[in-house]
């Protein structure tokens, strides 16, 4: 398993403490619209996955993240 699959399988189970509404989640689901989250959450979430991942998500890079796939690979840039 790649590096960039343990990500994933981190992030996904992460996702499914706040995904209330039990939506598929993909790579191209996006927190905002597809999974509904306020803003709220987003930040609960976002301090989750830096807990997770023992990173630091700045809130314009966290601005800059609207899908699963673009958390999974800037969680890989800020742990390189």
């Amino acid at each position: 398993m790649t590096d960039r699959e343990t990500r994933k399988e981190r992030i996904l189970k992460l996702i499914e403490d706040f995904n209330k509404k039990g939506i598929a989640v993909s790579e191209n689901t996006r927190f905002a619209q597809d999974l509904e989250w306020d803003s709220l959450t987003v930040m609960d979430f976002v301090a989750a996955v830096e807990d997770e991942f023992e990173i630091i998500i700045t809130m314009n890079r966290a601005a800059e993240i609207e899908t699963v796939g673009a958390l999974i690979d800037a969680v890989g840039e800020l742990e390189g």
